[in-house]
């Protein structure tokens, strides 16, 4: 079986709030947007087609800011500082997400899972040190 990989973006607006989107499924939770890789495409391919997928932006990637092993799901996670044209607002445009929004740091949506709030903090974080990790089990935050 083929090793899994999955990749995120994390896009700000001018007041520094991340964007997130809710979604339909599992436990309507709030994530960054993104998804799982398909065949012959890069990490940084798969962030940017999940935003388009997720909430119709055509973004550019700027940087890796972590690697993140799943080892309950033998998965890798990418996570990449992206950037959008701010004249274009993100809209659900796939019936996974039923929600999106930016929103301040201090006041994340819940449920939201600690793996997102972490991807988040070590993306911002200009200070961050490594950045290949090993997710343990989530906790969520309801």
């Amino acid at each position: 079986m083929p090793k899994l990989i999955g990749a995120a973006a994390i896009i700000t607006n001018d007041e520094g709030h991340v964007l997130l989107v809710k979604h339909s499924y599992g436990k309507y939770n709030w994530e960054l947007p993104g998804g799982k890789g398909e065949e012959r495409e890069s990490a940084e391919q798969t962030a940017k087609r999940e935003v388009l997928e997720e909430v119709g932006l055509t973004v550019g990637i700027k940087q890796l800011t972590g690697v993140y092993y799943d080892p309950d799901h033998d998965m890798h996670h990418f996570v990449f500082i992206a950037t959008a044209d701010p004249s274009q607002l993100p809209y659900p445009s796939s019936p996974e997400i039923v929600e999106c929004r930016f929103c301040s740091l201090d006041k994340l949506p819940k449920p939201i899972s600690d793996f997102t709030c972490k991807r988040i903090e070590d993306a911002l974080n200009q200070n961050r040190k490594p950045w290949f990790h090993t997710i343990t089990p989530r906790q969520w935050i309801e």
